[in-house]
């Protein structure tokens, strides 16, 4: 029976694998992330193997980069098809997605600014644009009013706004 199981790769070889094996013909899942501009894998040193056990086994643990299949000293174990659906579910792009400071922003969400030049600047989450990586900031920084526009990785919730706080 063909089923999903967890692959330890050698180290720094997750996209070697994942290439070999693709080119072979297994479906395999790689998730990845974005960091800093680089794609990394998000589960270093492992990735996801659908495979027959035992009959596709000694091809695995033979391929050029893989260190062993997880298991017990019973053998492989397989995981269920719902976990990867489940980290599916969170990619965007290709790309499992961070919520790097927290909750996601609501409109009207008293939010700070977390990095760049406007580190510590707060204002009210306005909304999110066609970008999805962009969100628009409406601020009230002493006497000036105003918006801003700005990657939504760089900044934090920290309040409800003030509808929200009533309906809850």
């Amino acid at each position: 029976m063909i089923r999903w199981y967890v692959i330890r790769t050698k180290a720094k070889k997750e996209f070697q694998v994942e290439h070999l094996f693709g080119q072979a013909g297994f479906t395999v899942y790689n998730p990845k992330y974005r960091q800093d501009g680089a794609i990394r894998p998000f589960f270093p040193g492992y990735l996801f193997l659908k495979f027959r056990y035992p009959e596709q086994y000694r091809t695995v643990i033979y391929t050029r980069g893989v260190q062993k299949v997880v298991g017990n000293a019973s053998g492989p174990i397989s995981i269920e098809a719902e976990i990867i659906r489940c980290l599916k579910a969170r990619e965007k792009n290709g790309l499992i997605e961070l919520m790097k400071y927290g909750e996601e922003p609501q409109p009207g969400d008293e939010i700070m600014v977390m990095e760049g030049p406007l580190k510590g600047l707060r204002g009210l989450f306005y909304r999110n644009l066609s970008d999805k990586e962009r969100v628009m900031i409406l601020l009230n920084y002493v006497a000036y009013q105003g918006s801003l526009t700005i990657e939504k990785s760089k900044i934090k919730k920290v309040g409800r706004g003030q509808n929200q706080a009533r309906h809850t």
